[in-house]
């Protein structure tokens, strides 16, 4: 038994009428919680991890604060006036629910995490019932032997005469001790991802959610930090970090009253969805992931990251190839002598697998642009009269992989496959369907089995013939725009958000289970499905459709609080940008790629020498430090929404032997003034001799293979240059440094 369950058990003792502490640890972090049977379950701490002693002198709950910390109010028997976790309508009419505890236990937990990893821990699972009525609820409570992450989510189960309606059905709700508290939260939209907001709380509730349907992380994102101790630093301070694993509709609230704290919750969002739970049925949330640091925001974020490499990542311990993608290079334009060049290009310049976007498929309608064909996944001969098999033998001649893109849960009105099959879209009963992307696109009703075994023959059909397939794109495009299932009944038709979900992850789940090494990526007209219900079945996401690098170091900056710089993809494309028509140096548009999953965008046969050979530099570059970047733990070092014109961060190895630093000037001005930034995470007491990379400069950066202690850098820092030392004609407004160090 773990040391740190074993507290939890000595901690708890047989439930009676008086309240007792039950606890749950991770290796730093300490979760609290009091019980009593016939009671509400009332939270007590979360935070740093605490010893045995020190829990059992931890005060119990009071009547002065006992009706402020339920960990799972239900709505109407106590509590009216205030947010809820949950609410119901009774199979006779009654809306008012009491969830009492009855018991409580404690389980050793060894079983397969969602990205099939096997996990080690402990769970707490806390009975509920309503004394009035025979409906079972439990909360789980989820703690992991080797990473600060504790997981938590209810389920539900009618054991009344008939259906019940669920109304409201939040996942978890965590008490928050008020003080000068900060939420760091993310907002955006389709390439304009992750824009970080820093609200602090004071009285009143603040909403994060989205009803999309299908992509639920172009608006706001359901993630949230707390700085707990005041205005959010990178470095130091208590924080912590929740995320809601889940891919669909959500609604995250942090309510504040005149008690003395904040009220998060988490959960599925309960707007047109009530959820009709028949006599046996159980309905189970979606978890909720917390972490505690006291090394600030970035300390929270490498919890995120370990855990996330672990167990909710798809092959989180795998190196990802350099690829080069071919949408922006040239867009619907797919021929077969066009992808062997690319091919051959981006083999030429160090490059590892070739993925062939959108424009490939259809039959009776080609796919020439974004208004036909979804839906009619046969091969478009005229484009590619060899086929497929004739790709994958051109990516064998240029020695490099292959993959392909596909949109398996669309369909477009002009297709084989809406001809053939008009009731398998999601469309508002008795009306006209409404049409998205390029004026046709419709989104299929993954409520439907047949329409999930449609989906997964697409996956399935494509990997079946021709095995040698490395990695698949898996894009979607279109939101819900009209409320309505042709699969589920009148009176279920609040279960479509909900059920589209469940059915997409059937889907799969068995497309992992036949096949679970192939590499996907996860689309959704960029980054509009980045979340953790969704990645324990793909190995990387699409960051957002805007490649420009500039807006990308915002971007990937936001996304990297929760995600780990592995799982984003992250290209080096052309100038003027498609999406902002920004001129940026090709080194600046490397380096910024470099600091994720590395990758290009960008139609070779286009590129100059010179751009070529910088490339080729930064590839070749990349592989040196690839397993610093994509493993190592990320320190968030000076933010860009600073406002002074500079961002930087860096990844250091497990060991502290190897290290990245990155350095981007934003804008220029003449007499500018730049901080000096200080590094973190390494060896006071080693010596990290440094080198530069991708580097462009005619004279070396002056401390070039010199070595300074760990202590100094992290103490003083390294001065950068405010520009590069190049001929006249290579001179631009754009500044970065990529610094290699390693220990000696």
């Amino acid at each position: 038994m773990k040391k740190y369950f074993l507290l939890a058990c000595l901690a708890a003792a047989t439930l009676g009428s008086h309240a007792e502490k039950i606890a749950l640890s991770t290796p730093n972090n300490t979760l609290v919680i009091d019980v009593w049977k016939g009671g509400e379950p009332t939270f007590v701490y979360y935070g740093a991890k605490l010893s045995m002693d020190e829990i059992k002198a931890m005060p119990a709950a009071t009547n002065a604060n006992w009706s402020h910390l339920q960990l799972y109010p239900a709505y109407g028997a106590t509590h009216c006036e205030s947010e809820t976790a949950f609410a119901m309508r009774h199979y006779d009419g009654n809306l008012s629910t009491q969830l009492l505890v009855t018991d409580y236990k404690y389980e050793n937990i060894t079983d397969l995490a969602p990205n099939g990893a096997t996990r080690h821990g402990n769970r707490i699972v806390i009975t509920l019932q309503d004394p009035l009525y025979p409906d079972v609820a439990h909360l789980y409570y989820q703690s992991y032997d080797d990473v600060d992450m504790i997981e938590c989510w209810t389920d539900f189960t009618n054991n009344e005469k008939g259906t019940v309606t669920l109304t409201q059905f939040y996942s978890t709700c965590m008490p928050i001790r008020r003080g000068n508290v900060h939420a760091t939260h993310f907002t955006g939209t389709w390439a304009a991802e992750a824009q970080m907001v820093v609200d602090k709380l004071q009285g009143g509730t603040l909403v994060l959610k989205n009803k999309d349907g299908m992509r639920n992380a172009h608006t706001e994102r359901n993630e949230i930090m707390f700085s707990l101790d005041g205005y959010p630093s990178e470095t130091s301070g208590d924080v912590i970090g929740t995320s809601l694993l889940y891919s669909g509709n959500y609604r995250t609230t942090v309510e504040t009253d005149a008690s003395e704290y904040h009220y998060f919750f988490s959960g599925i969002n309960p707007d047109n969805s009530e959820y009709h739970l028949g006599k046996g049925q159980t309905f189970t949330t979606p978890r909720v992931a917390y972490t505690f640091s006291n090394e600030g925001t970035s300390g929270a974020s490498r919890n995120f990251h370990r855990w996330a490499r672990k167990y909710q990542l798809r092959h989180g311990d795998k190196e990802r190839d350099i690829l080069l993608n071919s949408w922006e290079g040239v867009y619907f334009d797919i021929n077969q002598q066009g992808m062997d060049q690319m091919m051959h290009d981006i083999a030429s310049m160090g490059g590892e697998l070739f993925v062939m976007d959108d424009g490939w498929f259809g039959d009776k309608y080609p796919r020439k642009t974004d208004n036909s064909s979804l839906g009619d996944w046969f091969v478009d001969r005229n484009k590619l009269p060899n086929g497929i098999e004739g790709l994958i033998s051109d990516a064998k001649k240029n020695g490099v992989k292959f993959g392909i893109w596909i949109e398996p849960e669309m369909a477009n009105t002009t297709s084989v496959l809406y001809e053939a099959h008009p009731d398998w879209i999601v469309k508002a009963p008795g009306r006209e369907p409404v049409l998205g992307r390029g004026g046709t696109q419709v989104v299929l009703d993954l409520s439907n089995p047949q329409v999930q075994d449609f989906v997964f023959s697409v996956f399935d059909n494509l990997l079946t013939k021709y095995p040698e397939i490395a990695y698949i794109k898996w894009d979607c495009n279109a939101p819900i725009m009209n409320h309505g299932s042709q699969y589920l009944t009148m009176d279920n038709q609040s279960h479509l958000f909900i059920a589209l979900h469940d059915g997409l992850l059937s889907v799969l789940k068995r497309i992992r289970a036949k096949y679970p090494d192939v590499i996907v990526q996860d689309c959704a007209s960029g980054g509009g499905r980045v979340n953790y219900g969704l990645l324990p079945y793909f190995d990387e996401f699409w960051v957002s459709d805007d490649t420009d690098a500039l807006q990308r170091i915002y971007m990937q900056w936001g996304t990297s609080y929760f995600y780990p710089a592995i799982a984003q993809a992250s290209h080096i494309s052309a100038a003027p940008n498609h999406q902002t028509g920004r001129v940026v140096s090709i080194k600046f548009r490397a380096d910024v790629a470099m600091s994720g999953r590395l990758g290009m965008e960008i139609q070779p046969k286009n590129m100059t020498d010179e751009e070529k050979n910088i490339c080729r530099q930064a590839i070749n570059d990349y592989k040196r430090i690839r397993p610093i970047v994509q493993f190592g733990d990320q320190y968030r070092l000076h933010s860009p929404y600073e406002g002074d014109n500079l961002a930087s961060l860096m990844y250091v190895a497990e060991q502290k032997d190897r290290a990245v630093f990155y350095w981007w000037k934003l804008e220029t001005f003449v007499n500018q003034h730049l901080p000096r930034v200080k590094m973190q995470g390494l060896d006071p007491n080693r010596q990290y001799r440094i080198s530069e990379l991708n580097r462009i400069d005619n004279v070396a950066l002056p401390f070039e293979g010199q070595s300074f202690s760990g202590h100094y850098l992290m103490t003083v820092g390294l001065e950068m240059p405010s520009g590069h030392n190049t001929s006249y004609s290579g001179q631009t407004d754009w500044a970065s440094r990529v610094l290699l160090l390693e220990a000696q």
